[in-house]
């Protein structure tokens, strides 16, 4: 889908942890895949700040994406966790053959607030199949001015 290329979800290399998590694209499930994201980010050892802006970020990113994504379509999210940062990925199978996350909104410029680094992802559909749309962030452990 980009150009990162994440090892499977049971390895762990040069301390690199991976964990996935996929739920139906349901903003009900959306509290599951940020409670998760705040673990990984308080056994990282982030900041309280930090793990505050990592868990909002993550929830801005899923409901961006739920917006978007095909009936029926899982919402996947995988977290590289690393001493220093975590990198997230998050992903859905959209519902329209043009749709894209849009970077032009509130919603974008509250995840370029609270993440270091974020990117709109795009991957056109095969097969008669919609396009996969994603945002990736990633956080660093402190919350040191940027």
């Amino acid at each position: 889908m980009s150009d990162l290329d994440f090892p499977t979800s049971a390895e762990t290399l040069d301390g690199v942890s991976t964990v996935e998590v996929r739920t139906s694209a349901n903003a009900a499930l959306i509290p599951t895949i940020r409670a998760v994201a705040s673990d990984l980010a308080a056994r990282a050892d982030f900041d309280l700040d930090a793990i505050s802006d990592l868990r909002m970020a993550v929830d801005e990113a899923c409901a961006t994406l739920v917006d978007v994504a095909a009936p029926s379509s899982s919402l996947r999210c995988t977290f590289l966790v690393r001493r220093e940062r975590i990198e997230v990925r998050a992903e859905v199978n959209a519902g329209q053959p043009d749709a894209a996350v849009s970077t032009d909104t509130f919603g974008w410029r509250v995840l370029q607030t609270l993440a270091d680094d974020v990117q709109a992802l795009r991957t056109p559909g095969v097969d008669g199949n919609g396009p996969t749309v994603g945002i990736r962030l990633d956080k660093h452990a402190s919350d040191a001015p940027r």
